[in-house]
């Protein structure tokens, strides 16, 4: 789906699943093949602070890639890899970027990703601090091995624990804040 309220002709929206207040909105989207973690609010000055690159605040994701990928791919995404943002090249920084040794538990996918006998796809954690357009399927990329499936399972200390996918949660803006900043 596309993480917005306003529909789009033939396309599943945010407005498909959830009834919110006219004022309410996604913070930091998803891309239609993505999933997982999404703000939804009304708060302008907490758009802002999780939007702005001045206010860089870590991010979580899960992906899953195409291929064996290697410690040495891992090193890369770490260092920060050239990806192009807005048709110019951008050097993203330094982050995390763990191999996972087990699959990780989370819900089935629908539609599922392609599977190939032959070919491993393997599951990386990264820990980001900058959310550039479609950032973690470039960086993958960038070092040869695709996202297949990507989830965002936190923003900074607020996750998705056990949410299942169209789940919501509300939370109290001291609480959100405090997850997200470490302060108001």
């Amino acid at each position: 789906m596309l993480t917005q309220f306003t529909a789009q002709p033939g396309k599943l929206t945010l407005a498909n699943y959830c009834k919110v207040e006219k004022d309410v909105y996604p913070v930091g989207r998803l891309d239609e093949d993505s999933e997982g973690l999404l703000i939804l609010t009304n708060d302008k000055a907490l758009n802002h602070r999780l939007l702005h690159p001045s206010h860089a605040h870590k991010r979580c994701y899960l992906a899953q890639v195409d291929g064996g990928i290697t410690e040495e791919a891992c090193t890369k995404l770490s260092n920060g890899v050239l990806i192009t943002v807005d048709g110019k090249p951008h050097q993203t920084k330094p982050c995390t970027a763990t191999l996972l040794t087990e699959p990780p538990i989370v819900s089935l996918r629908n539609p599922p990703i392609r599977v190939r006998k032959s070919i491993p796809a393997p599951w990386i954690r990264l820990e980001l601090t900058e959310g550039k357009n479609r950032q973690v399927r470039k960086m993958t990329a960038a070092v040869g091995f695709p996202t297949l499936r990507l989830i965002r399972i936190s923003i900074g200390n607020i996750s998705l624990d056990l949410l299942q996918p169209g789940e919501l949660l509300a939370i109290e803006k001291h609480d959100l804040y405090i997850g997200l900043f470490g302060k108001l």
